[in-house]
């Protein structure tokens, strides 16, 4: 497999539009996925996902296997997408706070509700916030990390995060009386 892929990139470098076209259709549903955590709904997650795919092909001579594998290159690429998209279509706020409430989160009301649901309840979350939530809640990135990427300080990524988990609390509750 990893044989093939390499191949496949190899011939993407050199411009050949049927390996672009195998590539683009073996990560459709990886990069899609990733596209969707970040996306309002199907339409922006799909205007992510051309922009990113374009980025990608412009910049595959860039990738380089030695420093890491093609997925993880790709997701960054994804994901930088989305964040530009969010960018975009939001600004983000400012706002400093020294403690930042966690909000009691009632795990069976959770368990109950499926993911694709959860999800959709994410999709609803204002912009920069629902930016944070997925960034810190899904993808693992730290609140440093946030804040460099989205050009915010710590706190505020925080601050994001509390309001996120509380807004998803208020609707999950709601969801399930």
């Amino acid at each position: 497999m990893e044989q093939e892929l390499h191949h496949i990139i190899i011939e993407c470098r050199s411009g050949n539009r049927k390996a672009q076209e195998q590539l683009y259709r073996q990560f459709y549903g990886f990069a899609m996925a990733i596209a969707m955590r970040y996306a309002a709904d199907t339409h922006e997650a799909a205007d992510i996902l051309a922009q990113a795919f374009v980025k990608m092909f412009r910049s595959i001579h860039t990738f380089d296997d030695t420093k890491g594998n093609f997925h993880g290159w790709l997701k960054r690429i994804i994901i930088n997408e989305s964040l530009d998209h969010i960018k975009q279509r939001s600004r983000f706020t400012s706002l400093e706070l020294d403690t930042v409430e966690e909000p009691v989160v009632n795990n069976d009301i959770i368990e109950k509700t499926d993911a694709a649901a959860i999800l959709e309840l994410v999709r609803q979350l204002p912009p920069a916030t629902h930016a944070v939530f997925v960034l810190y809640a899904i993808d693992g990135y730290t609140h440093k990390e946030i804040g460099g990427q989205l050009g915010i300080s710590e706190g505020t990524s925080k601050w994001h995060l509390s309001e996120a988990r509380k807004i998803l609390q208020q609707k999950i509750t709601a969801i399930k009386n």
